[in-house]
């Protein structure tokens, strides 16, 4: 039975991070762990929160698991919160990586064509580190564009720019790339560089208007999850884009988008 370790913050407030890829993963099949990074009292926007950082916790947590021969099949990294942390998930991935573990990266720094905030170039520079060990990474334009040291364009690319973009990416360390909230040769796209094929590929979607919190999340465990069932890397990407569109159309009156998708009464979409 295949086991994943997710690396991610968990909200005690609101369906994002762990709390919106465990139920996902869970319901395929596949067991999920956790290693968290920070625990946080709810998601950013509601205009005021508390955090506490995990470093410690990690420091302690990791000897142990080497020491118990606990392997993984796949790791899916999310937000760091400081070099520390980013050293030490790097290095247990890489050990984890040469007993044959998939690494995957979602490097969560930014979006709009911005850094979040509290995010600086420091940050930017260890998640680079972070994709140096990864099989797959999944950004955003915004951070694609941070990782890869090119200007995010407002108005979109070309098909060719995406491709080149994508390059740069694998040219990181990554061998696979896809690129989420794109906007190529005027179509809202994600595109994606297979190492597997060797191929590029474009998918379309409608975009629904809205900021609804989690769904990169629900993004990142859906397309594991049919990625640990062999599916292709292209395939897998079109599943996830489709359900995240469902949850987002099925949860488009919620009052409380800051809380995000509640996941549980969406499974049967998966």
């Amino acid at each position: 039975m295949k086991k994943v370790l997710l690396v991610n913050d968990v909200a005690g407030y609101g369906k994002v991070g762990m709390a919106a890829m465990l139920p996902i993963l869970s319901y395929l099949g596949i067991p999920a762990f956790n290693l968290p990074t920070a625990l946080v009292s709810n998601t950013l926007d509601y205009g005021d929160f508390a955090m506490q950082d995990t470093t410690a916790y990690m420091r302690q947590t990791l000897p142990v698991w080497k020491k118990l021969g606990f392997r993984f099949d796949a790791i899916c990294t999310g937000l760091m919160f400081s070099e520390e942390q980013s050293r030490l998930v790097a290095q247990f991935c890489r050990e984890q990586s040469e007993l044959g573990c998939t690494i995957f990266v979602d490097p969560v720094m930014g979006d709009g064509g911005k850094l979040y905030n509290g995010i600086g170039e420091e940050q930017v520079r260890l998640m680079r580190e972070m994709v140096s060990v990864a099989h797959l990474i999944f950004p955003n334009y915004t951070e694609a564009c941070h990782l890869a040291g090119v200007p995010y364009q407002q108005d979109g690319m070309t098909r060719r720019e995406a491709c080149e973009l994508l390059d740069k990416l694998v040219t990181l360390g990554s061998r696979s790339a896809i690129i989420t909230s794109c906007f190529i040769d005027n179509k809202n796209q994600v595109c994606g560089y297979d190492a597997a094929t060797g191929k590029y590929f474009f998918h379309d979607y409608d975009e629904i208007p809205g900021l609804y919190h989690g769904t990169g999340d629900i993004f990142s465990a859906v397309l594991i999850g049919h990625l640990m069932k062999q599916e292709s890397l292209s395939a897998s990407t079109r599943q996830a884009m489709d359900v995240v569109r469902e949850m987002i159309y099925r949860n488009r009156d919620v009052e409380d988008r800051c809380c995000g998708i509640f996941i549980e009464r969406c499974l049967d979409l998966l």
